[in-house]
């Protein structure tokens, strides 16, 4: 995974627990905006996400950061 995803899916994980709590979930789409403007780094995500680590469609945010920083 790029390290520019990596960055933003930490980013956006840190921001979650701070806001939620340690119980927050997300999916892949959260580090995305609603418009598609980059959908090769999109399809990066969801292969990460669906076929790499068969994750469900919401994880809790605690798991998703500790997964990408395991593969730093």
């Amino acid at each position: 995974m790029k390290d520019t995803l990596q960055e933003k899916i930490i980013a956006v994980c840190d921001k979650k627990i701070a806001q939620k709590g340690t119980n927050v979930g997300l999916s892949f789409y959260a580090f995305f905006a609603n418009k598609n403007d980059d959908a090769e780094l999109l399809m990066e995500a969801a292969t990460w996400w669906i076929i790499t680590h068969k994750l469900d469609h919401f994880e809790k945010a605690l798991k998703i950061k500790a997964l990408v920083m395991s593969e730093r």
